[in-house]
């Protein structure tokens, strides 16, 4: 990485590395520039509707001054930061997706009849001014173009102004700072649009592909000692060349890593005779994100106790599809679910109690020992969605046409859990798929990618072969 100091920058922590400028080089830089045109882009696809979103939110707030921003910049160490992505809710009611500016703020500006909304952010600075080749955060010299206030107007379909602009003034309401206009905006995510639903199935697909990465790849993933971070490699290979980039830090757990629900440390062997779980998504270039778990045997062919386990967890989520309809409720897709760990855990002679008395919420659960997590959440532009919306319409809300949801049960038995036998130690096994709710009823996105212990193993043949 080159060296970003600069004689004209600010003082920071790399003032002691600051690089001096003749005076040829400041009285030359300004000029031999050829003329930038400023071509009008055309309207991006999801503009309308985010206008559609954005009209919704003023309907909510009347009178009210609402400040949406974009985020900044975080560091990682010292002088370098973490790639830039804007806070969901800014680029759902901007259409400013993954190439949107840090520190932009979208205003409505309350008006009699509604708001006037207004995107400010940093312009692309002139050449004649010493922010164009010293400064390494915002200079085009150093990170490339960036965008003029009419270019983005005119993709985005939304007034813009220079962030320079911008003041806050007293009684304004800002997003994360006042809870109702953040409920709202999360709330504004639980039916997904055209667009969106379209944007989700993109993402699947390309997640998909990933997985067959992976797949095609287990003899090379076999033979290195940290095989489950040549895991992570594929897929993000995977992710940045068909779409923006991951979605969230892959699981790739392997062996009894499995059995840790966010296993991300991506350090350990992937071993001939183990399952590996792989929870990976992309988030394409609209920052929409997948979401898909798949566990797979790593030898291509699960033992008698391992395909038991698999084919559990695989019932249980057909369970919770089964009942996935407009105006079930969100928790009915939980209850599905665990009804059949429980019944299968009562069975192989693991659960203390029976099925019915470990389904009782008030002295039982006994099964979400091992299998602790729920069963579903919102999925979108962000992994996690609608995380802000009320209990009453989320965990305790009715399922409607429009939502994208996940169904994700599992079955966790930890290496040192001597509660249950000891084939079953160190088997993790989670299936996710993700879901779009329709009038007529639920539709796996996701389909295409193998679920069942026997179209795995096919799968596995296929691609290694």
């Amino acid at each position: 990485m080159s060296d970003t100091s600069t004689e004209s920058a600010p003082v920071t922590s790399s003032t002691n590395r600051r690089q001096s400028f003749g005076q040829g080089f400041l009285e030359g830089i300004s000029t031999g520039w050829a003329d930038r045109p400023d071509l009008a882009p055309p309207v991006r696809e999801q503009a309308p509707y985010a206008k559609a979103r954005r009209d919704a939110v003023s309907a909510e707030f009347p009178g009210k001054r609402l400040v949406i921003p974009a985020g900044s910049l975080k560091q990682r160490s010292n002088d370098t930061d973490y790639p830039f992505r804007a806070h969901s809710a800014f680029s759902h009611l901007t259409g400013w997706a993954s190439d949107a500016e840090p520190d932009s703020v979208l205003v409505f500006e309350p008006t009699d009849d509604g708001h006037d909304v207004t995107l400010y952010f940093r312009e692309r600075a002139d050449r004649t001014t010493s922010e164009f080749y010293s400064d390494a955060s915002i200079g085009e010299f150093w990170i490339g173009p960036r965008p003029s206030l009419a270019a983005v107007a005119d993709e985005l379909g939304v007034a813009t102004a220079h962030i320079d602009t911008f003041a806050s003034v007293d009684g304004e309401l800002v997003l994360d700072e006042d809870d109702d206009l953040t409920r709202v905006v999360s709330e504004l995510r639980l039916i997904k649009d055209d667009y969106e639903k379209a944007q989700m199935q993109i993402a699947v697909d390309v997640t998909a592909d990933g997985f067959d990465d992976i797949v095609a790849n287990l003899p090379r993933i076999i033979e290195h000692p940290r095989g489950e971070r040549i895991v992570e490699g594929v897929f993000h290979q995977r992710a940045r060349s068909d779409g923006n980039t991951v979605g969230y830090d892959t699981i790739a757990a392997s062996g009894p890593h499995a059995c840790y629900l966010h296993w991300t440390r991506n350090d350990g062997a992937v071993l001939e005779g183990d399952l590996i779980l792989v929870d990976a998504g992309v988030e394409v270039d609209s920052l929409y994100t997948a979401d898909i778990t798949r566990t797979l045997p790593v030898s291509g062919t699960f033992t008698d106790v391992q395909r038991r386990v698999y084919e559990a967890v695989r019932e249980a989520a057909d369970a919770a599809f089964a009942i996935a309809q407009p105006g079930a409720r969100f928790s009915d897709l939980n209850r599905a679910a665990w009804e059949v760990i429980a019944k299968r855990t009562a069975e192989w002679g693991i659960l203390p109690v029976t099925a019915d008395e470990s389904m009782d919420p008030e002295t039982g659960h006994h099964h979400r020992r091992w299998m602790v997590h729920g069963t579903s959440h919102h999925l979108g532009i962000d992994v996690h969605d609608c995380a802000q919306a009320r209990r009453e319409l989320y965990a305790g809300g009715t399922l409607e046409a429009g939502m994208v949801f996940t169904i994700e049960p599992g079955l966790y038995f930890q290496i040192d859990d001597v509660t249950v036998p000891e084939e079953y130690r160190g088997i993790g096994v989670r299936i996710e798929d993700d879901i779009l709710l329709t009038e007529d009823g639920p539709v796996n996105l996701s389909a295409a990618i193998p679920r069942t212990a026997d179209e795995v193993e096919a799968w596995i043949a296929r691609l290694r072969a």
